[in-house]
């Protein structure tokens, strides 16, 4: 059963400028496994706005938006060997969704130069 849908867009370069200027501001939003990850791509900016964009269509999904307990750095999107997204939950975050029951994730990005997209599915197992 469908539990919510979230969808988001993200500026490449409005969360460049948060990255370049802001000091924390990766560290605040992005696990250490993202940062390698969008680190080691040739557009990482590009990287860095979708998985910023699936963290908001995440907290939308939820309903409840950016919730008590939870942290965007915990909530990680992370790629199997295919590449195929997925959404790990961690920490404080993890413990606090973890109490809505099973759930399970779904997850689908997309940038160009310019914009990032990211639509969250959640469903009850």
């Amino acid at each position: 059963m469908i539990l919510g849908v979230g969808i988001d867009m993200a500026e490449v370069e409005r969360i460049a400028a948060s990255i370049s200027k802001e000091s924390g501001f990766r560290e605040l939003v992005f696990s250490e496994a993202e940062i390698a990850y969008c680190e080691s791509k040739t557009q990482k900016f590009e990287h860095y706005a979708a998985r910023f964009a699936a963290k908001e269509a995440f907290f939308k999904a939820l309903g409840t938006g950016w919730a008590d307990n939870t942290s965007f750095n915990e909530v990680e999107i992370i790629n199997t060997a295919n590449g195929k997204p997925e959404i790990n939950l961690t920490g404080l975050t993890f413990e606090t969704i973890g109490k809505a029951g099973e759930l399970r994730f779904s997850v689908s990005l997309t940038h160009t130069k310019t914009m990032a997209s990211a639509i969250v599915i959640i469903e009850k197992q």
